[in-house]
C-alpha cells in the first residue's frame, strides 16, 4: 500500500514530543502505565528512558527519532491496520516505523498481554 509523498513528509516532520502526550493519555485511560509504554517504545527502538526524555526535550522529528533507533529485529512481525493502512504493506520505511509504534501503543491500550505486544515466543 502506498502512502502519498505529502503524507510521508507530514509524518517525517512531526515531532515525537508532540505525539508522546497522546500516547500517555491513551494508555493511562485504559489503566496501563507509563512504564509499560516506555517498555514498548524501548522494545521497538532500543531507546532507554533517559534517551526518550532527551529526545522529547530536544523535540526531535520522527525522521530523526527513527534514524538513530536500533529497530527491533522482530518489528516486521507487527501487522494489521492502523489509521486505515495495512502496516505490512506500507512502502515508505519511516512511515511504516511510525505506524509500528502507533500499533504497539494501540495494542497496549486495548489490554493485550505484554508478551504478545513484544512479539515474544
Amino acid at each position: 500500500m502506498n502512502t502519498t509523498p505529502e503524507h510521508d513528509e507530514r509524518i517525517a516532520k512531526m515531532t515525537f514530543a508532540s505525539v508522546y502526550p497522546h500516547y500517555v493519555t491513551k494508555v493511562e485511560k485504559k489503566n496501563r502505565t507509563i512504564a509499560e509504554l516506555h517498555q514498548v517504545i524501548t522494545w521497538l527502538t532500543g531507546y532507554d528512558e533517559k534517551k526518550l526524555k532527551e529526545l522529547i526535550a530536544e523535540k526531535v522529528t520522527f525522521e530523526k527519532f527513527f534514524q538513530h533507533a536500533a529497530l527491533n529485529p522482530n518489528a516486521h512481525l507487527i501487522k494489521g491496520l492502523i489509521c486505515g493502512y495495512r502496516i505490512e504493506e506500507i512502502q515508505t520505511p519511516l512511515t511504516q516505523q511510525v505506524r509500528y509504534l502507533d500499533k504497539l501503543v494501540d495494542e497496549l491500550a486495548k489490554g493485550r498481554k505484554m508478551e504478545k505486544i513484544l512479539r515474544e515466543a
